[in-house]
């Protein structure tokens, strides 16, 4: 099986080298490459095109966001995780809308930095259960003037609650267990929200349930 290829991006060395050995010490995965400022990270990810990106959100020459926006528009495959100490809202909200797969507080442990990056790769999001409060709170008040992202959309109970889920972070078992549903049946509901919304990934949809205030109502 092919390890997952991981970019480390930080300007704090000694972080960098702890994400290493992690990597280095985990099977399943192989440190693609690491940069210390943005214009390093920007120019080896394109080059490298590794499968997940570890950007912190502050580096020098260039923030970790004008590096995810460059990435996801050029680098085909590679996801993007961003890392940071801070948890202000403006970043996680610009972060997402980029097309970012996660966002991590730096206090992570090994063992969720691990599951986030595996999570990504597969093609989910994954955020800290710290993000997911705050964008809960967050976009509470903007529901009434964001309902028209669903407003147009006519959608079935059970597509909004898989949407729920969704945007709760659960998996595809995941939701296929609260519901009662086969996988396969959660991929077709999926599949079919996409394309009723717009939207190409998991990350955008549960972007757009937080802004319409989806979580806080029922439907």
């Amino acid at each position: 099986m092919t390890p997952v290829s991981v970019f480390l991006a930080d300007d704090d060395g000694r972080f960098r080298a702890v994400y290493r050995k992690l990597f280095e010490r985990t099977e399943g995965f192989r440190v693609a490459g690491e940069a210390g400022d943005g214009a390093e990270a920007l120019r080896l990810i394109l080059a490298l095109t590794p499968d997940v990106a570890l950007l912190d959100v502050q580096m020098p020459g260039g923030s970790g966001l004008d590096v995810a926006r460059r990435v996801l528009a050029e680098a085909e495959g590679t996801r993007v995780i961003m890392l940071t100490t801070f948890d202000l809202d403006e970043y996680v909200h610009e972060a997402l809308t980029l097309g970012a797969s996660g966002f991590l507080l730096k206090n992570a442990s090994p063992p969720e930095v691990l599951h986030a990056v595996r999570t990504v790769h597969a093609g989910h999001a994954m955020l800290a259960p710290e993000v997911t409060a705050r964008l809960m709170h967050q976009f509470t008040p903007r529901r009434s003037r964001r309902r028209h992202a669903f407003a147009d959309v006519r959608l079935s109970e059970r597509e909004v609650q898989v949407i729920r889920l969704v945007a709760r972070g659960c998996s595809n078992q995941e939701i296929a267990d609260e519901l009662f549903l086969s996988l396969e049946t959660v991929r077709t509901y999926l599949k079919r929200v996409f394309a009723k919304l717009d939207v190409n990934d998991r990350t955008h949809l549960a972007v757009l349930a937080y802004e319409a205030g989806l979580l806080h109502e029922s439907r």
